[in-house]
């Protein structure tokens, strides 16, 4: 699983760090968390395709975490894009997707569809599952949490105890399964133990709230926006969004492992009053930048 920063800016973007986005590649899934300007230009500069793309996740209309849209739509149906891109965004999505179509124009077809979801979980399939909570920023705007199942993993030692062989019999038990070896009942408990799923939460644009925690709750990686420092408090409630501090907080409260600062006010240009203004608080909090990666 890795973890890239495309934008790490908030509304005006920097040399340094551009608008907001943060794609996450697990297994054949690539998720596009917010879509700001430029994004596209980012993943070209990271190495990485577009087409790797399956998902698109927005978590609300603001200019900063939508404009780079347009582009990379029409980008990929010149590429020939061959899947099915699932967007999801908070109401609305649908009529100012609309709107966008109207305004631009799209000369080669893309095949996509567009889910408005606000609470609970919204995708899962045998590996994973994604769950959208409602944040506090003024309009709807959206956090989500990626959660990876449990896995039976094979203790191969044990394995070689019941003389067990290599195919579909540990396969079984992987699916939890007992399976009967040689006349022996073996339950998966016998010969195997569960590798817990990693988690990621993400909490864009919003004040402290009840949705915050429950996305950050034991969380492998936090990534949370944090516009201003604590100095700044003030400023970040009249404009609905988090200080370092409060984000450092957050991930305090709920055990989160790892706390990476995303969204920074153009006003700080290295990143380090953020950083030591979360670690008052959370000493394993870094502020993210631009291309960063991360793998868990």
């Amino acid at each position: 699983m890795e973890i890239l920063f495309l934008g790490t800016s908030s509304m005006v973007p920097t040399k340094e760090r551009n608008q907001s986005s943060v794609f996450i590649s697990y297994k054949d899934q690539g998720i596009l968390i917010d879509c700001g300007e430029g994004t596209q230009r980012q993943f070209k500069l990271a190495g990485k395709s577009i087409t790797k793309i399956t998902k698109i996740l927005i978590s609300h209309w603001h200019g900063d975490h939508v404009l780079g849209l347009p582009g990379l739509l029409q980008s990929l149906a010149a590429l020939g894009y061959s899947e099915k891109l699932m967007i999801y965004g908070p109401k609305g999505t649908k009529k100012r997707f609309d709107a966008m179509f109207e305004a631009f124009v799209f000369d080669k077809p893309l095949n996509f569809e567009i889910k408005e979801i606000g609470k609970g979980a919204f995708f899962e399939n045998s590996d994973m599952e994604l769950i959208v909570y409602q944040l506090d920023h003024g309009i709807e705007s959206l956090g989500f949490r990626f959660e990876e199942k449990d896995k039976l993993r094979i203790d191969t030692k044990k394995a070689k105890k019941f003389g067990i062989p290599d195919g579909p019999l540990l396969g079984k038990i992987q699916e939890n399964k007992s399976i009967t070896y040689k006349g022996k009942k073996i339950k998966p408990e016998d010969i195997a133990y569960i590798v817990k799923g990693r988690t990621i939460g993400i909490i864009s644009d919003s004040v402290p709230c009840k949705s915050c925690n429950q996305i950050a709750e034991d969380v492998d990686l936090l990534i949370c926006e944090a516009t201003y420092t604590s100095k700044l408090s003030d400023k970040a409630e009249e404009h609905k969004h988090m200080t370092a501090k409060d984000a450092g907080l957050i991930a305090s409260q709920t055990n989160a492992k790892r706390l990476v600062l995303n969204h920074l006010s153009a006003r700080y240009t290295s990143g380090q009053e953020i950083e030591e203004d979360a670690r008052l608080v959370f000493d394993n909090s870094e502020v993210a930048r631009d291309l960063m990666k991360i793998k868990l």
